[in-house]
């Protein structure tokens, strides 16, 4: 008899418990910002590929200067290989080999170095972004802001995604 009083209130209590959460969650504010769309719209994001480009302008040049300089041996090789001499024709080999070797070292962590920046780039905005979702969600007195990628349906009225994007782009 113990045991069932025992589960009996058990029960009682975690059904009201359960009631207690469900009505609390039905008197909360939900918001729902698509961040990625909102960084993509920006027009900051579309600079900063440019940006980026820019930064790293020698660079690029002096790998684009190699690489038509590896082009123009190769097409060397192909059309000259049948009237060229077996030294001339290894020693266009070793310089199209070393040439290649050249440009691998320099594209690898140029593109590395790049992708970092480009990265750093859009973090700086991200934190823009969230700043303002902030914003607004103080504003509104929004209880819980969900990201639109992670949320599979939300009715129109409760994505925020305008007012974040309007909010930054004021803040700029």
């Amino acid at each position: 008899m113990k045991i069932f009083t025992k589960t009996l209130i058990a029960g009682a209590i975690l059904s009201s418990a359960l009631l207690t959460t469900a009505a609390q969650a039905a008197d909360q504010k939900l918001g729902v910002v698509d961040v990625q769309g909102i960084v993509r719209s920006l027009p900051q994001f579309a600079e900063i590929a440019q940006v980026v480009t820019g930064e790293f302008k020698d660079q690029i040049q002096e790998v684009n200067t190699q690489s038509e300089e590896y082009n123009f041996l190769i097409q060397k090789l192909q059309r000259e290989s049948a009237t060229m001499s077996d030294v001339d024709k290894t020693k266009l080999e070793d310089q199209i080999i070393a040439l290649q070797k050249t440009l691998q070292e320099k594209t690898g962590p140029l593109q590395k170095d790049m992708q970092t920046r480009e990265q750093e780039e859009q973090r700086k905005l991200l934190g823009l972004v969230m700043q303002a979702v902030e914003k607004i969600a103080a504003e509104g007195e929004y209880d819980v802001v969900l990201n639109r990628s992670t949320t599979p349906f939300v009715k129109p009225e409760f994505d925020i995604s305008q007012q974040v994007l309007e909010q930054v782009t004021k803040a700029q």
